[in-house]
């Protein structure tokens, strides 16, 4: 909604058949060994890196003709309507710009070349924003009365209405124009603290080797760590855990630098347009009360004795004497070990996605054929998994699948953002294609539910659905309950750096093992958690989005009410299709609205507890379901 340029940051059967996966590599695979089929297909943005420079060299040549219009936007509706088309036309090319660069250079981060182009796709954006930093005070110094004269009676501003009730709104956090354009300029270094995180992180950590008490001996990169916490053998997640840790914590300080470099960065975005905190600038972009955030902690907190509940059950079910953090990730059902291959992964989310209707399945189908997605881990490649695109093209995915359950829920989740992107981009004009991550997050976690209850309704073996409930509780205790002690962490550190207190590694420490150790219910004997895990946040590159992280939690929520209605559709045989197109309407409507509304029109208020407890409903019915099978 808002005219500032965002990068959208931006995943059985009735009878269990054994499933071959790709087993985890002894050591890191190299991008030059990885099939083709699985990498993606950058062609479709730009042919090749000479065709790319040719289009960013176009664009910097295109980018100060937007000037022209300064100190003349009020002059007639088609000066206006000239400057705003202009301005729109170039963010789509940046768009497409920054999108091949960023991918280009998340392949494999080893790669110069790669990290060059995406820094000069960042510049070209700074650039562009400080010429075009006059546009918004100059909208303002019209006055309302005269911006609305102006594109009254005038479809052509249709697509462009939005952002205009947006610079209204931001009446009382812009500045002059000179000051907006020094506000721009300072953008420069606001990806610092991320891009020396990224650099040490994926390109110079020398990760440590490790021989597990199995005999096993792994490289614990990223991808390896998600990958062999999740043994079933105690002694090795030990092992994994104490060895990525401890590399972690040998370098807390580079970390703490930068982290406290992204935050100070918000403090001084905070400072120049006059808002409160960094958290009220941080939603106000999307029109959430901030008290949705607030609000959001005190139900979980408020709602502990539920985790709690769930982490006992973990223990039971594990056997062990005692919960430590260590055991968090293990399959709770350690007979059922789930294995998929790519093509495997595919099937189930297809088959997953049909109460979607089959447009959204033919549509999904297509993409994993075209090579819409990146598929497996290698060496130098950014870690975790996200989906990506350019206004035009299509959606992109990146994965580091390595063929276990929860890389299938994670395929299921970023192609709920895949096809969010490309309905979105289906149904709206550019000025309005994209969308809040606040409803973001409901489209991917709403096709993981969807994937929850077709497993489950396709299993009877009694092991594999107690694994399947099991996961499912999981995914509420780490999407639920983990990104809010996520959030809350990052109000608390942004908090100390407001009233100046020092963000150093080791304080960032201590104060993420106090948050993680009340909500584990480590003091009550819950769950152990070792004064080393405090080092945790620092694997943890959400923390860098600017209060980005609670948006997960707020949207499992609501999700879990959507699907809920999507399910109930589904079944009814057709009979009625009421809440499925009431959520697919959500998907097209892109920043038409703003997110609070949009869920609104889907049926849920997310500015009332109704949503939470419901999901603490399930969450119950579950564990009661999964007592009831143990018995």
């Amino acid at each position: 909604m808002s005219l500032r340029y965002r990068r959208l940051i931006r995943l059985l059967v009735a009878t269990i058949l054994t499933m071959t996966a790709l087993p985890a590599p002894s050591r890191a695979t190299e991008r030059s060994e990885v099939p083709v089929a699985l990498t993606w297909d950058l062609t479709s943005l730009f042919a090749s890196d000479d065709a790319w420079t040719a289009a960013r060299k176009d664009l910097e040549a295109r980018v100060p003709t937007l000037a022209r219009f300064k100190g003349h936007l009020g002059d007639s509706p088609d000066t206006l309507y000239a400057a705003l088309i202009l301005q729109s036309n170039l963010r789509r090319s940046l768009e497409r710009l920054s999108t091949y660069a960023s991918q280009l250079a998340d392949q494999d981060q080893r790669v110069a070349r790669h990290i060059e182009m995406r820094q000069a796709s960042q510049q070209l954006q700074v650039q562009m924003g400080t010429v075009a930093s006059y546009i918004q005070p100059e909208l303002l110094a019209l006055g309302e009365a005269k911006l609305r004269a102006l594109i009254v009676n005038q479809k052509r501003f249709d697509p462009y209405r939005p952002g205009l009730d947006d610079v209204l709104r931001y009446a009382p956090h812009t500045n002059s124009a000179a000051e907006e354009r020094i506000a721009a300029q300072a953008g420069r270094m606001a990806g610092a603290g991320f891009t020396v995180r990224g650099l040490l992180n994926n390109a110079e950590m020398q990760w440590p080797t490790v021989t597990l008490p199995s005999g096993k001996s792994v490289t614990l990169d990223d991808a390896a760590y998600t990958s062999f916490r999740q043994s079933a053998d105690r002694a090795d997640r030990d092992s994994v855990f104490h060895a990525f840790f401890r590399q972690h914590q040998r370098f807390q300080g580079t970390y703490g630098a930068a982290l406290d470099a992204a935050v100070q960065a918000h403090i001084f975005d905070r400072d120049v347009h006059s808002f409160k905190t960094c958290l009220e600038q941080a939603m106000y972009g999307d029109n959430i009360p901030t008290t949705v955030y607030t609000h959001l902690l005190q139900d979980v907190h408020e709602n502990l004795p539920t985790l709690h509940r769930y982490l006992k059950l973990r223990q039971r079910m594990m056997g062990l004497s005692d919960l430590r953090y260590e055991d968090l990730y293990a399959p709770i059902v350690s007979k059922v070990d789930l294995r998929f291959t790519p093509e495997q992964a595919m099937e189930i989310v297809l088959d997953t996605v049909k109460p979607l209707g089959q447009s959204y399945v033919d549509t999904l189908k297509h993409g994993f054929a075209s090579r819409w997605i990146d598929w497996l881990p290698s060496t130098g490649k950014a870690s975790g998994a996200y989906s990506t695109g350019a206004y035009g093209v299509h959606p992109y995915q990146l994965q580091n699948f390595t063929g276990r359950y929860d890389e299938v829920s994670t395929l299921a989740h970023e192609s709920g953002h895949s096809m969010h992107t490309y309905l979105s981009d289906s149904h709206q004009p550019y000025p309005t294609h994209g969308y809040a991550t606040f409803v973001a997050e409901v489209a991917s976690t709403l096709n993981e539910n969807l994937l929850f209850h077709r497993m489950l309704d396709k299993t009877t073996d009694k092991q594999t659905r107690l694994y399947l409930l099991g996961s499912y509780l999981d995914n509420l205790r780490t999407t639920l309950f983990r990104q809010t002690l996520f959030a809350e962490f990052e109000l608390k550190i942004h908090d100390m750096a407001e009233h100046g207190e020092s963000l150093s590694g080791e304080a960032l420490s201590r104060e993420y093992l106090k948050l993680v150790r009340q909500y584990y219910g480590h003091d009550a004997g819950v769950c152990k958690v070792d004064d080393l895990y405090g080092v945790e946040w620092s694997y943890i590159p959400h923390f860098y989005y600017d209060f980005y992280v609670y948006q997960y939690a707020t949207s499992i929520i609501a999700s879990t009410a959507l699907a809920k209605g999507v399910r109930e559709d589904a079944s009814s045989g057709g009979k009625s299709t009421a809440h499925r197109d009431a959520y697919l309407n959500m998907l097209q409507s892109g920043s038409s609205k703003y997110p609070v509304d949009l869920l609104k029109g889907a049926g849920v208020d997310m500015t009332t507890s109704a949503p939470f407890l419901a999901a603490m409903k399930e969450m119950n019915s579950v564990m009661d379901e999964m007592e009831k099978l143990l018995r």
